[in-house]
């Protein structure tokens, strides 16, 4: 099962975001498990390196680069959401799947 974490300000609104992502990737036949954290555990999550693809929140998008540079030397990519992919109803939560299938690794 691959894994993407959502690593946002305090956690709260990215919970919700990770599951109805969860949720719609399921409704797709997709085994794809999103979680979330808050900024203040991302850069140790990063280091476990127990998730495949990390994505950075709207409202944490001024620490991307050191979250770029700790996913590099775990070597697993780090992206920034869009505000549009960051919207809990059923358009924000399809384009933030959508981004997770096109970031995702490909094994």
């Amino acid at each position: 099962m691959k894994k993407a974490l959502i690593i946002c300000a305090a956690g709260m609104s990215s919970s919700l975001m990770a599951k109805k992502t969860t949720e719609f990737l399921k409704t797709k036949g997709l085994e794809i498990e999103v979680d979330a954290v808050s900024a203040n555990e991302g850069n140790k999550m990063i280091e476990k390196n127990e998730f495949d693809l990390f994505l950075i929140s709207p409202q944490t998008k001024m620490y991307f680069q050191k979250f770029k540079e700790a996913g590099e030397r775990v070597g697993k990519p780090v992206v920034n959401i869009p505000p549009q992919a960051y919207i809990p109803i059923p358009m924000g939560v399809e384009k933030l799947g959508n981004l997770i299938l096109q970031e995702l690794p490909k094994e």
